[in-house]
């Protein structure tokens, strides 16, 4: 990520090395034998009649200028070769030309694209050997190389393996940018799979737990006390309603610019959730000692959606006949407590599997998981302990104000 930004602000373009790739891949390949073309070519005729150069040898020259520009056509799939083979020819026209020779940018073009590609080894021996050989046989040839130009030459060949490892990080900064974007958006998908999946969890548990059990009592008592049979399926219908509502607030966020329907439970909702938590035989009551005060909007919610969790496995484990929501604020920090009568935890139940379930003992079910995920996101805990009342006491700790 460029200096400066916040890794969760996006990419001004100016800044976006994604954004900078360059040219399409057939445009890199062919650009640079196409100028090379243009430079090396008509230079190599130029000097030719200027220096009236017997026909042989000026057909030589310009040959070697034209392989050097189309040898380019190599450089993606071997670069290294590639820049051997031209260093190569540069040198063959150094040694077999006037003085004053063509500019042989193909071999600039050579060095940086092997340099990008991986090929540094290929480049810094080819070049090295070549220039050390043009160096030491011209003299040989009848050229007088002066100090000025050999200083020269080394620069422009230095600038040339510059420029190319300046593309190469550019390119490896590019590339390790796209990879942590696309790590990014896989990593913020899962998260959000994996809130959905614990809000359908919570929602779909708690109804179907009401259902299940309002049915059973509707079953049971559908011939004996009808009325008491026509209470249970107002349950399970107002159950439903609930469930549905928001089931539907869950998936608005996946319609792409649609807001959730309906807002986020508070713990203003907690009443009317104890109310419609009628299992027979159990007692459900809250007892709030916030005196009107109330935590942060995330801490709400993590709370009703634990407290929810909680209910949903009173009344699937615990077998209890009491249960008790309490509600305080511990300096900065709220606290709820929910306390059953019911069986209890087993004696094997260890704490650190964080499968501990109310009731029965173990659970390896996601239920206790995202109870604990949901406080983890805030900075917040859950655990678990032997209640007063004789079964399982849950104690979650939340933040009272917004977290982080």
């Amino acid at each position: 990520m460029p200096r400066g930004y916040d890794r969760d602000m996006p990419v001004p373009p100016w800044d976006d090395p994604a954004a900078r790739q360059g040219p399409p891949p057939a445009v890199a390949l062919v650009l640079p034998v196409v100028l090379s073309l243009l430079v090396q070519v008509p230079a190599a005729i130029g000097i030719a009649v200027w220096t009236a150069a017997p026909p042989a040898l000026a057909a030589l020259q310009i040959a070697l200028a034209v392989a050097g520009a189309l040898a380019l056509l190599g450089s993606r799939r071997w670069p290294g070769p590639t820049v051997a083979l031209v260093a190569l020819l540069a040198l063959a026209a150094v040694l077999t030309g006037p003085d004053v020779g063509p500019p042989y940018l193909a071999l600039a073009f050579a060095i940086v694209l092997a340099i990008v590609r991986g090929a540094a080894v290929w480049a810094a021996s080819s070049v090295g050997v070549a220039w050390v050989a043009a160096v030491a046989l011209g003299p040989a040839t009848g050229h007088g190389w002066s100090p000025f130009r050999v200083a020269a030459t080394t620069a422009g060949l230095g600038l040339c393996f510059a420029i190319g490892w300046f593309a190469r990080r550019r390119r490896e900064r590019a590339s390790a940018f796209r990879e942590a974007m696309a790590r990014r958006r896989r990593s913020a998908e899962e998260r959000e799979r994996v809130r959905i999946a614990r809000e359908l969890h919570d929602v779909l548990g708690h109804a179907l737990s009401q259902i299940n059990v309002q049915a059973s009592v509707g079953l049971h008592l559908m011939d004996r006390d009808p009325e008491q049979a026509r209470s249970a399926l107002a349950s399970i219908k107002g159950a439903s309603k609930t469930a549905l509502e928001e089931v539907r607030s869950v998936l608005g966020v996946l319609r792409e610019g649609e807001a959730p329907l309906a807002p986020q439970a508070e713990l203003a909702q907690l009443p009317r959730l104890v109310s419609e938590f009628a299992v027979p035989g159990l007692a459900a009551g809250i007892d709030d000692r916030l005196g009107g005060e109330v935590p942060a909007r995330p801490t709400q919610f993590a709370a009703y959606r634990i407290a929810q969790e909680a209910l949903t496995n009173v009344a699937r484990h615990a077998e209890a006949t009491r249960v008790e929501l309490r509600l305080e604020r511990d300096g900065n920090v709220f606290v709820l407590t929910v306390d059953d009568d019911g069986v209890g935890l087993p004696a094997a139940a260890e704490a650190t599997t964080g499968a501990i379930a109310l009731g029965d003992g173990l659970e390896a079910g996601r239920g206790i998981l995202g109870m604990r995920e949901r406080a983890a996101l805030l900075g917040g805990t859950v655990d678990f302990a032997g209640s007063p009342f004789g079964g399982t006491r849950l104690t979650a700790r939340l933040p009272w104000g917004a977290p982080p």
